[in-house]
């Protein structure tokens, strides 16, 4: 994941991305998630595939 060119980590799967947004102080960050409003670039297949 990264916010405004610094790499904070990897995401492997849903939960990680909530947290990495927790951490940055977006209070719903589940929802935010789930919305998706194009804010979140998704690399690689999209929210429904990770890979460990």
């Amino acid at each position: 994941m990264q916010v405004d060119g610094e790499v904070l980590g990897v995401a492997y799967g849903v939960a990680d991305l909530v947290e990495f947004l927790r951490r940055a102080g977006l209070e719903d960050a589940e929802q935010a998630v789930a919305a998706d409003g194009g804010f979140i670039e998704w690399r690689g297949e999209g929210p429904g595939e990770w890979i460990a």
